[in-house]
């Protein structure tokens, strides 16, 4: 073989490899990027994830229509899990098999994550701003994974220090599903009651469906409980504040964490809800509506779906906002170590969240602040910040 013939051999062999290396990019093409979620769109969490996924397609849709990033188009495709773990599973494996994707966002529930995490790590699949603040949504390894918020563990400590701070109540009690999700609040509630001042008493543990919790409040009430946490799907911890208040127990203060912090359950009618706490992540949507950056976000999102925005819709919409930065800052050669590279560098003030939003290579938690916020008439009232 003479020598041009080997050098050209030589260059198309490199040639190749170069190009299926290209290839073996999950879910980048030269037209588009793929990403995923798996999500309650139908479950006990519907009313969490389909603003969510809302928010999000409503960002990638102003996107795409002004010609995509550096000329990919978004494919955002979100599969249906009902909050069910053995449907979350079939979705993740559909996702990564099939669709490809790239990343996924916004996906939601604590046990179904982390039951992805078993496929996407090994592949490489980025976990971005999932709707669980759990302290495992960080878990090595952590490269691939960035939550947008405080976990529930320090949701709840704050909410209970607060609560001790401004009342003097010692006697805290829990109410929780025996999930990942509900043992973290849990374990926070028995583990930081003694350093806040206060006193474990009591606990009832609940199933997904369950609808009547006389027997539970009563229990609760007869113990001495004085707060109580709550990790419950959103029907099950309006259910038991309204249970609570027919029963005449309204000494009590309960407390949710940035799973029950919806509008919806602030304006249950009748002011059921009116006193119940929440400690989260961000400052309530609607109490806020007045300001530039929601009511513009609220205008487009309500255009859009012809819904009310929630603060679900904010942050699905803030979400997809930060993906969109990361990809713009990666560059027309989206790798793996582009994207990473460029979400460790992501630093801004949300104005829609009103909150600072920093990312580095030692801290995926883009934003660190605890709001806590009591039901008003209707509206979360932001109240403590910390």
């Amino acid at each position: 073989m003479s020598k041009v013939i080997k050098s050209l051999f030589a260059g198309a062999v490199a040639l190749g490899m170069a190009q299926a290396a290209v290839a073996q990019i999950q879910g980048v093409s030269d037209t588009q990027v793929v990403i995923g979620s798996v999500n309650d769109l139908s479950g006990i969490f519907a009313a969490v994830g389909v603003p969510a996924v809302n928010g999000a397609n409503l960002k990638f849709d102003e996107v795409n229509a002004a010609g995509g990033i550096h000329g990919r188009q978004i494919r955002f495709v979100v599969e249906d899990h009902q909050y069910q773990l053995p449907r979350s599973t079939q979705a993740y494996n559909k996702l990564i098999n099939r669709d490809q994707v790239f990343a996924n966002i916004l996906s939601l529930g604590t046990p179904h994550n982390l039951a992805g995490f078993q496929l996407m790590d090994p592949n490489g699949i980025f976990n971005i701003n999932p709707l669980t603040a759990a302290r495992e949504m960080l878990q090595e390894p952590v490269e691939n994974k960035f939550t947008g918020f405080s976990s529930y563990y320090d949701q709840t400590v704050a909410g209970m220090r607060y609560l001790a701070s401004e009342y003097g109540l010692t006697k805290v009690c829990t109410m929780y599903l025996p999930t990942d999700f509900g043992l973290e609040i849990s374990e926070a509630t028995k583990e930081q009651a003694e350093s806040l001042g206060m006193t474990f008493v009591s606990e009832t543990t609940h199933k997904p469906d369950e609808q009547d919790f006389v027997g539970a409040v009563q229990k609760l009430r007869s113990d001495g409980c004085e707060v109580v946490t709550m990790a419950l799907g959103v029907r099950a911890g309006i259910t038991i504040v309204g249970t609570a208040k027919q029963l005449g127990w309204t000494d009590v203060k309960f407390l949710a964490t940035s799973a029950g912090f919806l509008e919806a359950v602030a304006a249950v009618p009748g002011g059921v809800t009116d006193g119940l706490y929440a400690a989260a992540g961000w400052v309530d949507l609607q109490a806020r509506r007045e300001d530039e950056a929601p009511a513009k976000f609220i205008a487009e999102y309500e255009a859009a779906f012809g819904q009310p925005a929630t603060g679900f819709a904010m942050l699905g919409y803030n979400a997809a906002e930060t993906v969109v930065m990361a990809l713009e800052a990666a560059g027309p050669d989206l790798t793996r170590e582009t994207f990473l590279a460029a979400m460790e560098s992501i630093e801004y003030y949300s104005d829609l969240l009103d909150t600072q939003m920093k990312y580095t290579a030692e801290n995926h938690q883009g934003a660190n602040d605890i709001t806590i916020s009591v039901v008003e008439n209707g509206f979360w009232k932001l109240v403590g910040r910390e």
